[in-house]
Parts: C-alpha cells; structure tokens; sequence
C-alpha cells in the first residue's frame, strides 16, 4: 500500500514538475508555444516513468536555423536536472559533454557522465550534415558514428569485437617476433597504446583506471579477453534502452525555397509561418529519404516535431525583450534612465528581420543598432550636463536614432541599411511599379476572390516589387489558367497605363513563369487537345513524347488569349487599379484589409476553398442514367453533360459576379513572394 502510495505520489509530482517546465520555457523562448507542448508530451513517459522505458525515446526536432531548436533541448535538460547527464554530439564531429577523439557513439558516451541502464540525454545537433546517400542515392562514405543506427535501433551497443581482435593479433605478432629474435632480445616487446587502452576498458566494462591497463603484460590482457568471451550475450551488450534522444536538424528539403531565401529581408514573417506551419510528418520523411537510407529513416521513428518559421509577434517580443535588456545595462552604468519610442522597435524589425533565418541575425542587429546606440546617447546627454536619473528619450528614423533630452535633440547614426535600400525616391521607378504590382494584385483578386496576401514595392532584397499568393492543394485546367492571366496581368497594365513604347522588362520572370504554366498545361498534364505527355529527352528510359514542336502555337495562343483577358479585366475595373497604384505610391505596400477597402470589392473566398468537386459528383450522381449507348446515344450522352456543366457554370458566373469569379491562384510550383 505503501509503495502504491509513494508511486502515486511521485507520478504526480514529476507530472507537475513538466507542467511548471513548459510555462517556463514558454516564458523564455517567443513563438513556439505548441512546440514546447508537443516536445514536453513526447519526453513525458520517460520522465515520469523511466521504469517502463525499454528502448530509447527518439524525438526529432526539424526546422530553419534560428528557431530555437537546440536552445530547447539545453534548456529543457537543465530544467530536467539532467544538465550532468547530457551529450551534445555536432553530427560533423564535434561533441559537448565528452572528450575529444571518439569516433563513434559508444566512445563519446563511455567518456561522458551518462551510466548504462540509467536515463540519460542525447542530443544529436546538425543530423542533416550526417547524411548517408547522396542525390543520385549512391552510398556517401561516412567513418564516424558507425554505430548511431544501432543505438537509435534498441539501445544496445555491441562491443567491437573487430578492435578486440586487432588486439590480440598484436600480441600474438610481439610474441612471434620475440621467438625468432635472438636471445640478447628475446624479451616481448607489446604496450597498449593510450587509445586501445581506452576501448578496451570500455568494451570489456573495466573499472580499473587507464594507467592500469595500459601497464598490463600480454597475459593479464589475453585473461580479460577471454573471460569476457565466456560472458553471456547481454553482458556483452552496452546497455543504453534508457536514453531520451533528440535529434535536430535543418531539413532545406522540407523548407524547399524558404530555406534559402537567405536575402529575403522582404516577406512578411506570418506568411512564412503560415507556409510552413502545413508541413508534416509526411513532408519530413519524404526529405530524410533523400538524405538516408528507408532503413535508417525507419530508426528516426514517428516522433517528428516540425517548427514553423517565427510569426512576426515573436520577432517582436524578441526586440522587446532585446531593448529592454539593453536598456536596463546603459542605465546602470550611467545612471541615466532611458525611454525607447517605439519607432525605435519598427526600425529594429525592419532592418533585422530576416524570416529565413531565424533569431541569429535579429541578435546582431540588436548589438549593433542598442549597444553602441545608446552608449552614445549616454555619452552626449552627460556632456549636455544630464544629471543621474534623468531621462533620455531615444526614437528612430529610416537613418537614425534621435536622442532628446531638456529639449535639446542628437542625431546618431544607426545601421539601418535595409530601411534606406526600401525607399524608392524616384517618381518614375514608383510609378513603373505601383501599376505593375497593381496589375498582378487586381487580377488575381478578379479572379479567386480574395486579396494577395501581400502587395511590396519598397523592397530591399531586389529591385522591383513582388505579390504574394496562397498555395493551393489542387490545381484545376481553369486554375492554371487564371494563374497564367495574373502572371500577365503586370504587362496588361504596364501596356495599358504606359502604352507599348514605354512597356518595361519587368515582366521577363511573369512572361517565363506564364509560358512555363502553359508549357505544362500542353506537354505534362494532358490538359490541352493531347493526353500523352511531351517533353525534350535524350534518355532512353524517359518514355515520353518527344515531339514538343507540335505544341509550340497551341501555348502561344493560350498566353496571347490569357493576355488579352487580363487586359480587358483590368479595363474594366479602371478605378480599381488606379485605388490600389495610389496606395502603393503614398505607402509602399497593400495589406489585405486595405486591398478590399481601396477597391470596394467584396473578397471573402477563403484560403482553402478548392473548384466545386462535391457539387460535380452530386450532379453526376443525381444524373439519370442513360440506355447503353452506341453511335448517336454517346453525343446524346455527351450533349447532357455538356448541358449539366453549362448550367453548373452559370449558377458558379452568377454566385461570382461581384468580382468575376470565386477561384483562387498562386503560380504553380511555388511558395513565397513572386513578381
């Protein structure tokens, strides 16, 4: 009863315990609130109850760089009190909580804290660097932690018996030498090396220390080995079952272009989060597959904990934090109080920020801009004659922190690089712009019924704008084509507001993304007049159609149609496009609420909303069914469903009419910003 009793009560108080480390360690890292959830879930049986663990608990944190992954698990350890129990292993070599110069696994942590059958924390960092397949999936060649699978199989490490025997054979060759040497030198000459005493000592589980071992005759060694041939098998084994195993990592796979949009200071961080916060289990198992072997994918387990990138409210918390901080250390040292408006906070984020990439460059740009920002407004208050706690009050322009203080004022330079690339101060070039993006950002909202998720022609990462579009799970034939007439939306517009001579090259990427689309359209997904699909081959396994030419004026046509329907939805919505060019050219950006109030149309088709699939097969369902049919009986068939398609696309043109119609678009293959 007892013993039930304590049981009880120490569940309980562990359980409380992950309960108290997931509210702190959401009070210390911004963003990732659910992360924190789902890893404390994952680790809650092997805290709470290591006695039933009977192999390792593996957990796979994957995500861009900066997002706090590694951070987690160190502080999640210490909080665990398993901060003496810890192995970080850098899966390029380098390892922390053990000494240098293993090579395998079993080595770093025989040489670590952690003791076998006991639980313990593994944390293998950079797992993506330990890739065992290349792209062509040929075997890489990788000669450290040859023994990691095993681990992550069962927990139990073989002792290697290969190293044993190398052992042995050099005392058997000492031996051979001393017969045939001469008497004067008969003596044996063998000496374990440092290393081989090592792992000697670790495979047959010696306590005796390392100078011992290493001052041992051949015979004392050969006794050990062969007592240790006649142990039982799990005797042999190195028994490790109770190992919590996070292995982290940055999959640019699973991120595809998002992970290296290294420049990309531009994007709005919540479309960033929102795109990778739809990855899967599934996502991620299909890109380990193109860096390990199924079996070695298989040993990750299930246990994957995807981290979105950062949302822009957690980029903000980080600044504040940051400024407070930083804050807090001036006014000790110089005894002055300091109040930071919050331009000084939106100069920050927008010179910092860089959504790929996570807290890292968000940390320098801190430095940077507050540590020798407010050390020189310091120093110019005391020089003005500031007296100890007065205050210093420090805001921000696109070029400066601007200091204030006894209604005096300092101009301080700050690297604010990113904010003076934003500013277009050429008229022409905004104009160029605003009408172009404006062009894109009407057309798409004509045709799907919802705003771009974001509309930028101040943009640091590249000369020019961009509008950003959701994804979608399926693209329709009308689907691709829409997404083909807002691709040529920017030239319809430059063409109609600029007029031909003045029509600029900056729809060369629309104009390679719109034939691009078409070119699939024809050649790979039978949606044109032919099934078979078409392409340019010289390999004899590609069984394709290689007759690509016959395609050529049929994707002509359909840009030059798609061109001409983008024009004419843009010359008839005029005052429309003139609303959203007059936004861009007063601010340098639309949001999406401020896309609908400037242009009056109603845009409430959500993200997820797909062609009416379920409606097709109720009207084919209801449908009745025809005689069997031969010659005239298969038009009349036909002739139906042309009838019921008809009648399905009014009812659809008519539900649609206040913005021309309720389908959505985004180019094709793509996911973040685009021209």
């Amino acid at each position: 009863m007892n013993e039930s009793t304590d049981l009880r009560a120490r569940l309980t108080q562990r359980h409380a315990h992950l309960q108290a480390i997931a509210a702190q360690l959401k009070t210390e890292l911004f963003g990732i609130d659910a992360i924190v959830d789902r890893v404390i879930d994952a680790v809650r049986a092997w805290y709470v109850l290591p006695e039933l663990v009977s192999r390792p608990v593996i957990v796979c944190l994957w995500g861009l760089t900066g997002t706090g992954k590694t951070q987690l698990v160190r502080r999640l350890a210490q909080l665990l009190g398993f901060y003496d129990r810890f192995v970080e292993v850098q899966m390029d070599g380098f390892s922390n909580g053990a000494r240098r110069g293993a090579q395998n696994i079993s080595g770093l942590l025989s040489q670590s804290s952690v003791r076998e059958g006991e639980p313990a924390i593994l944390v293998l960092d950079e797992f993506q660097r330990f890739r065992t397949i290349d792209n062509k999936r040929n075997d890489v060649r990788v000669d450290r932690f040859q023994d990691l699978w095993a681990l992550l199989s069962d927990g139990r490490l073989p002792p290697s018996l290969s190293l044993l025997g190398d052992i042995e054979a050099s005392i058997a060759d000492a031996a051979f030498d001393a017969e045939r040497a001469d008497e004067d030198d008969a003596k044996l000459h063998f000496k374990l090396r440092p290393w081989e005493a090592r792992e000697l000592q670790r495979n047959l589980k010696l306590d005796e220390p390392l100078i011992e071992i290493m001052a041992w005759t051949p015979d004392q060694i050969q006794d050990r080995l062969r007592a240790f041939r006649e142990r039982g098998l799990a005797q042999w084994e190195t028994d490790y079952t109770r190992l919590l195993v996070f292995v982290c990592g940055n999959l640019d796979e699973l991120y595809e272009d998002l992970a290296t949009s290294v420049h990309d200071c531009d994007s709005d961080a919540d479309t960033f989060h929102a795109v990778t916060s739809k990855l899967s289990v599934i996502d991620v198992k299909q890109a380990l597959n193109r860096r390990f072997k199924p079996e070695q994918v298989a040993r990750l387990g299930n246990e994957h904990v995807i981290y979105p990138s950062l949302p822009r409210r957690a980029y903000e918390q980080v600044i504040a934090q940051g400024c407070h901080r930083y804050v807090q250390e001036t006014q000790t040292r110089c005894d002055l109080r300091f109040e930071l408006l919050d331009s000084v906070r939106a100069q920050i984020y927008a010179n910092a920020v860089f959504p790929a990439q996570g807290t890292r460059p968000l940390f320098s740009s801190l430095h940077a801009i507050l540590g020798a920002g407010l050390a020189k407004a310091a120093l110019w208050a005391l020089e003005q004659g500031a007296a100890v706690g007065d205050t210093v009050v420090v805001g921000a322009d696109t070029r400066h922190l601007i200091a204030q203080w006894d209604e005096r004022t300092a101009v301080i330079a700050a690297p604010f690089e990113i904010s003076r690339l934003r500013q277009r101060t050429n008229d022409d070039f905004r104009a160029l712009l605003s009408v172009h993006e404006a062009g894109h950002g009407l057309v798409h909202a004509l045709l799907f019924g919802r705003a771009p998720q974001e509309i930028k022609i101040h943009v640091a990462s590249f000369e020019g704008g961009y509008n950003a579009y959701t994804s979608r799970k399926v693209w329709s034939r009308r689907n691709l084509l829409d997404s083909i007439c807002t691709s040529l939306a920017g030239r319809a517009a430059e063409l109609l507001v600029f007029g031909p001579e003045m029509s600029s090259s900056g729809a060369e990427s629309d104009l390679r993304k719109a034939t691009e689309t078409a070119a699939r359209v024809w050649r790979h997904l039978g949606l044109g007049t032919r099934i078979a699909r078409s392409d340019v081959s010289v390999d004899s396994d590609d069984n394709v159609c290689t007759d690509v030419d016959a395609s050529n004026a049929p994707i002509e046509a359909l840009l030059q149609a798609e061109h001409a329907r983008a024009s004419e939805l843009i010359e008839t919505h005029r005052d429309a496009l003139l609303a959203l060019v007059d936004e861009l050219m007063a601010h340098g950006q639309v949001t999406p609420e401020r896309f609908a109030e400037v242009t009056s149309l109603r845009l409430d088709v959500a993200e997820d909303v797909l062609d009416p699939y379920a409606a097709r097969l109720a009207a084919y369902r209801s449908a009745p069914v025809p005689p069997q049919e031969t010659g005239s009986n298969m038009n009349t068939r036909s002739s139906c469903w042309q009838r019921q398609a008809l009648a399905m696309r009014a009812a659809q043109s008519t539900a649609s009419s206040r913005v021309g119609s309720s389908r959505m678009v985004n180019p094709p293959l793509s996911v973040g910003p685009q021209e």
